[in-house]
C-alpha cells in the first residue's frame, strides 16, 4: 500500500481542498493529511484569523471518506517528514524554495517520490477570508 502525505492549515476548508485530496488519492491508496497547529500558527502570525481550532480542524478532515488518516505538525520541514510514515510527498504547485527544496532534498535522500499537484482555479482560503470580512 503506497501512502501519500499533504500539508496544509486547512481552516477555511473549501473545494479546492477537496479537490487536492481526490488527486492525492491517484497517486497512492491511502492518504495521510498533516494540519498545522493553531498554536504554531499565531507564534508566527499573531495577527493571523484562525477560524477553528487545531482539533476541530482535526474532526472534519476525519469526517471525511477520502482522507485515511490525519495528523498534526507544525512546520513543514524534514524533521517533520522523519516522524511520518510516507512514501509520497504531495506539494501544491505554488510550493516553491525555502523549506520545499529542504522538504524535496530530505525526500529524495530518502527514497520518498514527490508529485505537484494543480490548485483548484479561482478558490483559495485567503479569497475566502476576504469575501467574509467584505461583507
Amino acid at each position: 500500500m503506497n501512502k501519500i502525505l499533504t500539508f496544509g492549515v486547512y481552516d477555511y476548508f473549501h473545494l479546492g481542498h477537496l479537490r487536492l485530496f481526490k488527486q492525492c488519492k491517484k497517486h497512492a491508496d491511502y492518504l495521510i493529511v498533516a494540519v498545522q497547529d493553531s498554536n504554531y500558527i499565531l507564534k508566527y502570525k499573531p495577527e493571523a484569523k484562525v477560524l477553528y481550532s487545531t482539533e476541530e480542524r482535526v474532526e472534519i478532515l476525519k469526517a471525511l471518506r477520502v482522507v485515511d488518516e490525519v495528523v498534526v505538525y507544525d512546520s513543514v520541514s524534514p524533521e517533520t517528514l522523519e516522524k511520518i510514515d510516507f512514501d509520497i510527498l504531495a506539494l501544491g504547485e505554488d510550493h516553491v524554495g525555502g523549506r520545499f527544496t529542504a522538504v524535496e532534498d530530505w525526500c529524495a535522500k530518502n527514497g520518498k517520490k514527490v508529485v505537484r499537484l494543480k490548485r483548484t482555479l479561482g478558490i483559495c482560503s485567503s479569497g475566502i477570508k476576504k469575501e467574509l470580512t467584505k461583507n
